[in-house]
């Protein structure tokens, strides 16, 4: 997996931002995805400050057509298809199951799980291609213990861990690994859920041979 394009989709200022740095400092090419097209931008100059590839692409991670060609444009920007792809996209809008309209839950799990299953479907072929690859997607602890008073962010929780085990499943048995990390506290700088902490814990699993479809942050 060295120097494979690590894609990350979902690059926000916390833990986004992080795992860009820690998969550029291992020399991994790395392209950023979300909707501020300053974001990307500047957090693809600074990694290419830094002597690495990088290039940034906007995109609704809702919109499985906008999200499939932000992944192309990375792609033809860095010369290379996604070797590792990182999905940290997520929509998460407050209420209790009896009071989130219904509309809203469809369009947050659109965002946190179906943005992640059309990211897989994009990079996919590509990794099989090169005969090796990582999916790793952005759980959190909600999957484990789902909260009334985050209906919508446990649905979309719950599912992406689930996406993850169903993904290792049907890619047993070659060198394409899927796995989840599942977050149990909140990211906050300066903390034990500090974002560098979790980066390096998303690296340390994409260069691990082991099978295992979770890794349990607490």
């Amino acid at each position: 997996m060295a120097n494979a394009v690590c894609t990350i989709v979902g690059a926000g200022p916390g833990l986004g931002r992080a795992l860009g740095d820690r998969f550029a400092q291992a020399g991994h090419p790395v392209g950023f995805i979300a909707r501020d097209q300053k974001r990307v931008d500047d957090y693809a100059a600074a990694v290419r400050a830094r002597g690495i590839p990088s290039a940034g692409a906007t995109a609704n991670a809702g919109d499985p057509g906008s999200l499939t060609a932000a992944i192309r444009g990375v792609e033809a920007a860095l010369g290379a298809p996604t070797g590792v792809l990182i999905y940290n996209a997520v929509a998460a809008s407050p209420g209790l199951p009896s009071q989130l309209a219904p509309e809203t839950a469809v369009a947050d799990f659109q965002v946190s799980v179906g943005g992640a299953l059309a990211a897989v479907q994009a990079v996919l072929p590509g990794m099989k291609d090169r005969g090796d690859g990582r999916i790793l997607l952005t759980g959190g602890g909600l999957a484990l213990h789902p909260n009334a008073q985050a209906t919508s962010l446990s649905l979309g929780k719950v599912a992406i861990r689930s996406l993850a085990f169903m993904l290792a499943q049907e890619l047993r048995g070659t060198a394409i690994r899927a796995a989840t990390v599942t977050i149990c506290g909140y990211i906050q700088t300066g903390t034990h859920f500090d974002p560098l902490r979790i980066a390096e814990v998303f690296y340390q699993t994409s260069v691990s041979d082991r099978t295992d479809a979770e890794i349990v942050y607490r």
